[in-house]
């Protein structure tokens, strides 16, 4: 089997494992949207947010090392060992520490104590996976990464159906029984996150057998290489969970400060929801992140390794454009689908906004091959500080004018910033034949067709069929020959 066959295929199995995790999760949304009112939703997107940024440091970049080092060490036993207790006496450290803090978290952040509670047993949890998830990937078995993934959020969607749904049926039927006693009125958010700590807590006790095959030894001089190399990629996933999920939190914040709390959270529900409809950008570009990262590492020394990069990133761009595209035509479709609280629809304005920053974020992932595998992780942690600058700046500078569309405008600009930056440097360190003109084309159409379908023409299913079928025929052309040869190869 030829070595792009090879990795579609890896590829394919690890967006099932993130697409199907993720339409289990996609599936909560209506739920939630349902059953919670905007400001609810919001206060549960606010903690989410902050969730990202915490799960950023735990893992503090020890993910990237050990595919870095893993992938070339004589001693891969010794990798495991290393970077598995690393995070595990992390991991306990910041447990104390967050529980023994939970009174004072609860009262800077607003948040009930309870949920704080939870959501600390979930990072710690969700920590501890991390090496042991790696190490699937890294030995190449995507079918079990897959399944474990899929149970969890399994796990959780049943739970919270249970939960919001049927506990409250239940305690009404039963009065007085077990069932009862279990059902808090008005706790709808205190479950949610009850469900995400059983699936995590499950999946903890799946994977623990790793636990109890290392050595429980830290290589000190490894373990100081393996920091050197992940300090800058924790930095960078700071600013990386600035861009993502800060924005809600300013908008809280600066919406609060300028019309109240409630009025601020019911605007972060909205946002959180119409931010929504992105997942299939989102789910795109992570399944082919997940597939990429170890090829990226293993294939590094072969020596027609720049061109099989630069055609995986076109093919990525060519795939990324049609959904795009496709995603803004029918929005209004599927928004019926996952938002079907018509209250939360005035914020449809920016999904075209929101998923063209997605696929320009995939785009920049795609490109970070340079710095990952020239050992200069530090120049991805500028770029990310660059555009963590330019959310923070642009959020406080837009959103007390134009609200969440500020919030959009914010992303776009951040993720596009980053794209362009890794593009140009890369171009220096480690240069690799980018098809510029046909990248360009493809992503110019996408953006373009989809910017004024959306503004101008919205709700023509005729106009944007047109555009996709030109879209479509305007891609064969290009690429049948060479897709061809890709599947043909042997």
């Amino acid at each position: 089997m030829s070595l792009y066959k090879n990795l579609f295929k890896q590829t394919a199995i690890y967006g099932i494992a993130t697409v199907v995790p993720r339409m289990f999760s996609f599936l909560l949304t209506p739920l939630y949207t349902d059953l919670l009112p905007k400001d609810e939703y919001g206060e549960v997107s606010i903690i989410f947010s902050w969730m990202v940024l915490f799960n950023v440091i735990l893992a503090y970049g020890m993910e990237t090392s050990f595919f870095r080092f893993y992938s070339n060490a004589e001693d891969k036993d010794k990798v495991q060992a290393t970077s598995t207790v690393s995070l595990f006496w992390s991991s306990v450290l910041f447990l104390g520490g967050a529980l023994l803090a939970r009174d004072y978290l609860a009262e800077a952040s607003g948040i009930d104590v309870n949920y704080i509670i939870y959501t600390i047993w979930v990072l710690v949890l969700d920590a501890l996976v991390i090496i042991p998830f790696s190490k699937l990937r890294a030995e190449g078995r995507p079918m079990y990464y897959a399944a474990i993934k899929i149970g969890n959020v399994a796990v959780n969607l049943g739970l919270n159906v249970f939960f919001l749904v049927y506990l409250p049926k239940l305690a009404q039927a039963y009065p007085g029984s077990i069932i009862e006693t279990m059902y808090v009125p008005g706790f709808q958010i205190g479950y949610i996150f009850i469900a995400n700590l059983i699936a995590s807590l499950l999946t903890f006790i799946v994977l623990i057998p790793h636990y109890f095959k290392i050595s429980w030894h830290i290589d000190k001089e490894l373990w100081k290489r393996m920091m050197r190399y992940s300090l800058p990629v924790l930095v960078a996933g700071i600013a990386f969970a600035i861009n993502e999920t800060f924005d809600r939190i300013i908008l809280q914040n600066v919406l609060t400060a300028i019309s109240g709390e409630s009025y601020a959270e019911a605007e972060v529900g909205i946002y959180s929801a119409c931010y929504k409809l992105a997942i299939f950008m989102t789910l795109f570009a992570t399944a082919f992140r997940l597939g990429i990262e170890p090829f990226f590492f293993s294939h590094a020394k072969n020596e027609n390794a720049p061109q099989t990069y630069a055609m995986i990133t076109k093919y990525f761009i060519v795939f990324g454009s049609v959904i795009l595209l496709v995603v803004v035509v029918f929005s209004d479709f599927l928004k019926e689908l996952i938002i079907r609280d018509e209250a939360y629809w005035e914020g449809m304005k920016v999904v075209p906004l929101i998923i063209i920053a997605n696929f320009f974020l995939g785009i920049y992932h795609n490109l970070s091959v340079w710095y990952k595998l020239s050992d200069k992780t530090k120049m991805g942690a500028y770029i990310s500080i660059v555009g963590a600058v330019i959310t923070l700046a642009l959020n406080y500078a837009l959103i007390p004018q134009y609200s969440y569309m500020g919030s959009a405008i914010a992303t776009i600009a951040a993720y596009g910033t980053m794209m362009g930056l890794s593009f140009m440097l890369g171009s220096r360190y480690y240069p690799i034949p980018y098809d510029i003109k046909m990248i360009s084309l493809y992503l110019g159409i996408s953006i373009l067709f989809s910017l004024v379908y959306f503004y101008q023409f919205r709700g023509s299913y005729i106009v944007g069929g047109a555009m996709l079928l030109f879209f479509g025929v305007f891609i064969y052309f290009n690429e049948k020959d060479k897709l061809l040869r890709i599947i043909r190869r042997r």
